[in-house]
């Protein structure tokens, strides 16, 4: 998901996606520490979804805070 996606979506869907990719990271995270997964860098790219959408969500409180 590219940050452009993030930025179309409403903040409903926001947080719908962020607890969502969330729970994925966790489960991949898990897994992974039960046996190696088959492509770690899926773990990666799950942390960086994770922090665009936590910086467009704190963008978006401060854009209203400061109004």
């Amino acid at each position: 998901m590219t940050y452009e996606d993030i930025k179309q979506m409403n903040n409903k869907e926001l947080h719908a996606n962020l607890r969502e990719e969330r729970k994925q990271l966790q489960k991949l995270q898990f897994n992974h520490a039960v046996s190696p997964i088959e492509n770690p860098t899926k773990i990666k790219a799950s942390k960086k979804v994770v922090a665009r959408m936590l910086t467009e969500i704190s963008a978006r409180k401060k854009a209203e805070n400061s109004k």
